[in-house]
């Protein structure tokens, strides 16, 4: 059970890591890979996501490429079997914010289910 939580736990890392890569983040279709038809996100900002508004945002060419976010204090728990509890801070140019996702393992793999950013003085 701990090897199959630590690979539950890995693969939403994994997720996470590749959506926060600017070469992704820059490709709404990479970016649908990894976003749950369902996905909601109550961003640092306090505004409210959902998929369709994240990948009119990643269409635009909004995301700098040469601007990739610094991430620490990343880890992971297995809520229930096929969901996963990510935690992180992150670092984009400045902007600083706790981060916390929700990962759901669907027919396609893994996929973020709900995300939310607290902004860090």
């Amino acid at each position: 059970m701990a090897d199959e939580n630590e690979r539950a736990v890995q693969a939403a890392i994994s997720g996470e890591l590749r959506l926060l890569d600017p070469e992704v983040r820059a490709s709404p279709a990479r970016v649908s890979e990894l976003l749950d038809p369902e996905f909601t996100e109550i961003g640092a900002s306090g505004r409210w996501w959902d998929a369709e508004s994240i990948l009119a945002v990643t269409s635009a060419g909004t995301v700098p490429p040469d601007a990739p976010v610094k991430v620490s204090k990343m880890s992971g728990t297995v809520l229930a079997p096929g969901v996963v509890h990510l935690t992180y801070f992150a670092d984009n140019q400045g902007r600083r914010a706790w981060r916390s996702s929700l990962w759901r393992l669907t027919e396609t793999g893994w996929r973020m289910y709900f995300h939310q950013g607290t902004l860090a003085g």
